[in-house]
Order: C-alpha cells, then structure tokens, then sequence
C-alpha cells in the first residue's frame, strides 16, 4: 500500500467519528494513532484535507494542517494525527458555536443583503431614471 495522505487520514477520522460521534476527541486520537503508527508518513505534497468552506472559514478548518505537517518534517505520528484532530474539531465546532456561514438567523454574514440599500442609494444617485431609461434604450436599440 502507498503513503497514507493527509485527506486519507482525515476521512478515516470523519468515518470514525460517525460510528461514535459521542467519543472523545482523545479516543479518536489513539484508535487514529493505532491504525495509521508504524505505516509510512503522509508526503508533503498532500498536505491537504478536503473542503470546507460552506461550513467553516478557511482559517479554521486548515487550523491543524501547520501541526500536520511539523510531524511530516519530524516523523512523529503524534503531531500529524493531533493537527488532523485540530482541523476535525474545527470543523465539527464551529457551526455549532457560530453558525452556519449561510445560516439565515445570521443576517449580518449575508453581505449582500446588508448593503443593497446602501448600494440601490448610490446607484440611484449615479444612475438617475432618465439616465438609465437613455441606457436601456441604447442597447436594446
């Protein structure tokens, strides 16, 4: 078998967390530790875990990788399953701490919506109905 990747370990820690999602993050650590210790070490150049962008902002769910990849640098299975367990967590937590990014009851996330007034106002402004009228025939005609 191949190098085991980061997003190979990853997954493994996503599957085992479904089959107990009420387990400890220390639990889930060791049973990672037991599956994946004496196998060779993930490469660097995947170094990566899958995306989670409409969960969690980037920041968080890669908030582990920089530990991951100190235990590719030192060989030491503790740090790269420990940093796989800082992305998971970050990912699990956050919705539940802050909501969703594209969670409705957080209006304020929705930029759009927070500055469409500001926007019809200038656009209003710059873009008076005589003006847009001239421009609309112009390009229908």
């Amino acid at each position: 078998m191949s190098n085991p990747t980061v997003t190979d370990i990853f997954k493994r820690a996503l599957e085992l967390r479904a089959k107990a999602p009420n387990g400890s993050y220390e639990d889930l650590k060791s049973q990672l530790k037991n599956e994946f210790s004496g196998k060779a070490i993930p490469d660097t150049a995947y170094l990566t875990i899958p995306e989670y962008d409409n969960i969690v902002p980037e920041e968080d769910w890669t908030a582990g990788l920089p530990v991951t990849l100190r235990g590719i640098q030192n060989e030491d299975w503790n740090d790269v399953i420990h940093g796989i367990i800082i992305s998971l967590e970050q990912v699990e937590n956050y919705p539940k701490e802050s909501g969703r990014e594209d969670d409705p009851a957080k209006e304020w996330r929705n930029r759009g919506k927070s500055i469409a007034e500001a926007e019809e106002k200038n656009l209003s402004k710059w873009m008076p109905e005589e003006l847009m009228a001239m421009a609309k025939r112009n390009v229908i005609n």
